[in-house]
C-alpha cells in the first residue's frame, strides 16, 4: 500500500521521465497521505492507441490511479490527486503537436485487500 498504476500513451515514451515521476510521487504520498515508503509501489502500462472523440491522431495520455488502505479524507485525496497533476506537468513533455489528457484518482482498497512479502 499505496498501489499506484500509471497508464500512459506509448507516443510519450521519450517524453515521460518515470522514475522521477515515480519518485517524486513517493514523496508526495508519504507527506500528503502519510503512506511509508517503502510501501508504495507504482507500476507503469504503456498503452498504444487512444481515441478522443472522433480523433485517432494528435492527443497521448496519462492517467494515475492510487489505491489506498482507508482512512484518507475526501480534502487529503483531492490535495493527492492535484500534486499528481502538477508532477505530470513536470515530467511530461508530449513531442510536437501532440495534446495531452492527464488524469488522477485516489480510491480506497476493497476490504478483500491482502498482500504478502517473501523471496
Amino acid at each position: 500500500m499505496p498501489q499506484i498504476t500509471v497508464d500512459y500513451s506509448g507516443r510519450l515514451a521519450d517524453g515521460f521521465d518515470r522514475p522521477a515521476f515515480a519518485r517524486d510521487l513517493h514523496t508526495a504520498v508519504v507527506e500528503i497521505a502519510a503512506a511509508r515508503q517503502p510501501a508504495c509501489k507504482t507500476r507503469f502500462r504503456r498503452t498504444e492507441d487512444i481515441v478522443v472523440g472522433q480523433d485517432t491522431d494528435g492527443h497521448a495520455h496519462v492517467h494515475v490511479h492510487i489505491a489506498m488502505l482507508p482512512g484518507r479524507t475526501d480534502d487529503t485525496k483531492a490535495r493527492l490527486t492535484e500534486t499528481v497533476l502538477e508532477l505530470l506537468r513536470k515530467y511530461v513533455r508530449p513531442a510536437g503537436g501532440l495534446t495531452l489528457h492527464a488524469s488522477a484518482e485516489v480510491r480506497e482498497l476493497d476490504a478483500s485487500y491482502r498482500k504478502y512479502e517473501g523471496e
